[in-house]
């Protein structure tokens, strides 16, 4: 039995030793696929993690980076510190000639002289002028204490040094002459600096031949300036004021038609008057009774022709007293702002009209007509109260000023105490327009929300 149990074991150990062969064998291959996927995925994390792996070099890099990207950072800097204070440089000096001057940097004029009237002042640049060429003249324009020789010869340097003196005048009166010529109200003290850049540039390219400008010419030149600058706003102020006298002479003869036409008016009604008390006379009976209204009303009509001639012919016998009127438009020039003007027309709204025309796109609000036999005095007085407040500081006719109605108000309550003042702000076309503005956009606000409902 044991013997046979044995040769069925010799029989089959070929067998069994096979079957584990087979499987070692596909144990070893599955290892080596494993082996293989493992050693991909850690080639691919080992490049994705060069970075972290490679720490310490990374770090260096990037310090290394860091110290050229401040460098680089610290030469832009200074680089742009320099290519700054030069462009600063060259932009203050194109501003001299450049026309187009902001507000800020043109500085404001102080008038340098007190002529009253445009002819002193052509007088006075006429005086200049020849200040000027008797300096040219007498050759202390332009100076130059070195004598200079040319080839050993005295006189050579001497025709040299003139031709550069020459030279030297007509560069730097050309420039004075473009500046003189060029300047305006907004600009002068650009003209100015102008002038002694010119200075300036033509001395140090003089430097090394030591010729130079002298001072009390271009002192002289400077004043010309001056000069025709204040000529020229003198000039167009005598304008202004003969524009003003025009206006006030043709408020005047206005003043004259009016009384012309009052007296007309009061002499038509005294007639008509007479001709109904003529006829009245003949009459009896029920008709009497109408001309008798009808001389009433002739009556009411003649004493206001009487009180409107009378009172026309007081302003133009006394050409002080007139209106001064305060009124506002804040669809115009926003709340905050009155106009205090004066007016000697016979009906003061006219000229409340006239300000309201095509002009301005909404009319006036009249606060006050003020009547006053100085009328030109109690506007002063009411300009003086707010002449901190006036809007344009140049032109004093233009009579706008920024300042409440209550505030101005109690200015009229302590001058004129016995005046009417309406402090309410009608602006009813201002008014109306933005009601209209305001339905139009709640109407497109409707169509807009139809257009998007509620609810889908």
């Amino acid at each position: 039995m044991l013997g046979t149990l044995l040769v069925v074991l010799w029989m089959l150990a070929p067998v069994g030793l096979g079957a584990v062969l087979w499987l070692s064998t596909r144990r070893l291959r599955e290892c080596q696929n494993a082996l293989q996927k493992t050693q991909q995925e850690f080639d691919q994390s080992k490049t994705r993690f060069a970075g972290v792996v490679n720490a310490d070099e990374e770090e260096a890099r990037v310090r290394s980076e860091t110290v050229q990207f401040a460098r680089q950072l610290e030469k832009l800097k200074s680089s742009y510190i320099e290519k700054k204070a030069i462009y600063d440089r060259l932009q203050s000096e194109i501003a001299i000639f450049d026309e187009r001057l902001s507000f800020a940097e043109m500085g404001v004029y102080e008038p340098h002289f007190e002529f009253t009237d445009s002819e002193d002042y052509k007088a006075a640049i006429q005086t200049v002028r020849e200040q000027q060429k008797q300096m040219v003249a007498a050759k202390t324009a332009v100076q130059c204490p070195t004598k200079w020789h040319v080839d050993g010869s005295y006189s050579k340097g001497e025709t040299m040094t003139n031709r550069n003196v020459r030279l030297t005048l007509r560069a730097f009166n050309n420039e004075c002459e473009a500046a003189i010529a060029n300047t305006r109200w907004n600009n002068v003290n650009a003209m100015e600096k102008r002038i002694l850049r010119a200075q300036e540039q033509i001395d140090k390219m003089n430097a090394s031949n030591t010729t130079y400008i002298a001072s009390q010419y271009v002192a002289l030149k400077l004043e010309e300036l001056y000069l025709t600058h204040e000529h020229r706003e003198k000039v167009k102020a005598e304008r202004d004021e003969r524009a003003e006298v025009a206006r006030l002479a043709r408020e005047e003869q206005k003043l004259l038609r009016d009384l012309e036409r009052a007296e007309e008016e009061e002499a038509h009604y005294a007639k008509l008057l007479d001709k109904a008390k003529a006829e009245a006379r003949l009459i009896v009976g029920p008709q009497l009774k109408a001309f008798e209204d009808q001389i009433t009303t002739l009556e009411k009509d003649l004493a206001a022709a009487q009180a409107k001639a009378e009172r026309a012919k007081a302003m133009a016998e006394r050409t002080r007293s007139g209106y001064v009127y305060i009124i506002s438009n804040i669809g115009s020039f926003g709340e905050g702002v009155v106009k205090i003007g004066l007016t000697r027309r016979l009906d003061p709204v006219d000229r409340v009209r006239e300000l309201g025309d095509a002009s301005v796109p909404f009319c006036f609000d009249t606060h006050a007509m003020i009547y006053s036999d100085d009328a030109p005095a109690l506007e002063h007085a009411l300009h003086s109260e707010f002449e901190t407040t006036r809007i344009n500081m140049q032109n004093n006719r233009k009579e706008f000023f920024r300042a409440s109605i209550e505030e101005v108000e109690a200015a009229v309550r302590r001058l004129a105490p016995q005046a009417q003042f309406f402090n309410n702000i009608e602006a009813q076309e201002y008014r109306e327009t933005l009601a209209r503005r305001q339905s139009d956009l709640e109407r497109e606000v409707a169509l807009q929300s139809a257009e998007f409902p509620a609810e889908l």
